[in-house]
């Protein structure tokens, strides 16, 4: 696996600029944990009973950037795009026709969107509108949590990828 896209952050910064940066640096972990493999590969569970894998995952932090930044801090009427109120695991559950092309665009698109809501915000600034839990949160509070989520979810998407191809590492 090539890491040499893999944004790296710095060790010296003020607080804005040290989240953004580990979010960063685990967004592209996600993204070369998923470099060099075939579609069946992306698709394919990690361990029976479970239905994790690769594509998965992306469709998942695709979702998890979506209500973070779009609902919650910008407050959009943004629609899931993988799940739904009858299926609350439709991001992990892949089909054959599902394609690393349209995950990869879409969770892209997610990260753009993300972005553009946190841009001019201070960290200090609270979202629009509350989450599914019913509570308000500060921008600050909302990068914490997508880096916690993406490094637990990459510490998952280390254990597909060696079972996949034994590539460890990154």
């Amino acid at each position: 696996m090539s890491t040499s896209e893999r944004p790296v952050p710095p060790t010296i910064s003020d607080e804005r600029t040290g989240l953004e940066s580990w979010l960063d640096f685990h967004r592209s972990t996600l993204a070369l944990k998923c470099e060099g493999l075939s579609d069946a590969q992306l698709r394919e569970a990690s361990v029976p009973p479970s239905s994790i894998s690769l594509l998965g995952l992306v469709r998942h932090m695709a979702e998890v950037e979506r209500n973070w930044f779009r609902r919650v801090l910008a407050g959009e009427d943004a629609e899931p795009i993988y799940y739904s109120d009858d299926d609350l695991d439709g991001d992990f559950r892949v089909g054959e026709g599902d394609t690393w092309e349209e995950a990869h665009a879409t969770w892209q698109a997610e990260i753009a969107a993300a972005r553009e809501a946190a841009r001019g915000r201070t960290l200090d600034d609270i979202g629009l509108r509350p989450s599914h839990h019913g509570k308000m949160y500060d921008l600050r509070w909302i990068y914490v949590h997508m880096i916690e989520e993406y490094a637990r979810h990459n510490g998952h998407a280390d254990l597909v990828r060696e079972r996949i191809d034994g590539a460890t590492g990154a």
